[in-house]
């Protein structure tokens, strides 16, 4: 854990850094931009994005503004909060790597692992729920938006409305959002799905709740 943390640091000090000719107030510039888009993709307030991480509404605001340089024990309860890498809140990936560097979110007994890493706009995810009955029982909920879903493997159940639904392998399904929603495994191994986010969908599976936001 000290390892990773002092790599973690040295990281972020050659971040803040950079090359010769990109001076600290460069890197502190685009780091505020950065960090307002991603919170206003989750579509989600200062206050809100507060209580997720521990930092005041005031240290965001200045964050975003470029007026507060940012540190570790800053970066990575943000980072956390918005499922990214933590050097994709410092700095552009390396020149010209195409890589995405993978970062799994655990939110209500599934997995979300992020595929795009761009600010805005649809987004593409994998998800990964638990066997049947090995989460916690949920409700249908509803939210602005749509979402689109494809299983690569395991047995889906997808409670639509009034309606119930068993997808398999091969198998997609659409759906407005605003009607009452439910996505599960409907076997004894986990159901793995590859879906296409909205940014209200996404603020409603990635932000942390006392239930499943499926």
């Amino acid at each position: 854990m000290t390892s990773s943390v002092a790599h973690l640091r040295e990281m972020l000090r050659i971040r803040i850094m950079g090359p010769v000719n990109v001076t600290s107030d460069d890197v502190l510039a685009s780091v505020g931009p950065r960090l307002r888009a991603l919170r206003q993709a989750r579509n989600i307030s200062l206050a809100a994005l507060a209580a997720e991480t521990g930092l005041t509404a005031s240290t965001l605001s200045r964050l975003e503004n470029g007026k507060l340089r940012p540190t570790l024990e800053q970066l990575l309860p943000l980072a956390r909060a918005h499922g990214v890498p933590l050097d994709e809140l410092v700095a552009a990936p390396p020149t010209g790597d195409p890589r995405i560097h993978l970062r799994p979110v655990r939110r209500s007994g599934f997995t979300v692992v992020p595929l795009t890493r761009r600010p805005g706009g649809i987004q593409a995810y994998k998800v990964i729920y638990p066997p049947a009955g090995r989460s916690a029982t949920t409700t249908p909920q509803t939210h602005e938006g749509y979402e689109w879903f494809y299983v690569l493997n395991g047995q889906v159940r997808l409670v639509l409305g009034d309606q119930e639904y068993q997808l398999g392998p091969g198998e997609a399904a659409e759906f407005d959002t605003r009607v009452p929603h439910q996505i599960g495994s409907a076997g004894p191994q986990a159901a793995e799905l590859l879906t296409l986010f909205s940014a209200q969908g996404e603020r409603a599976h990635l932000s942390p709740s006392p239930t499943s936001p499926t």
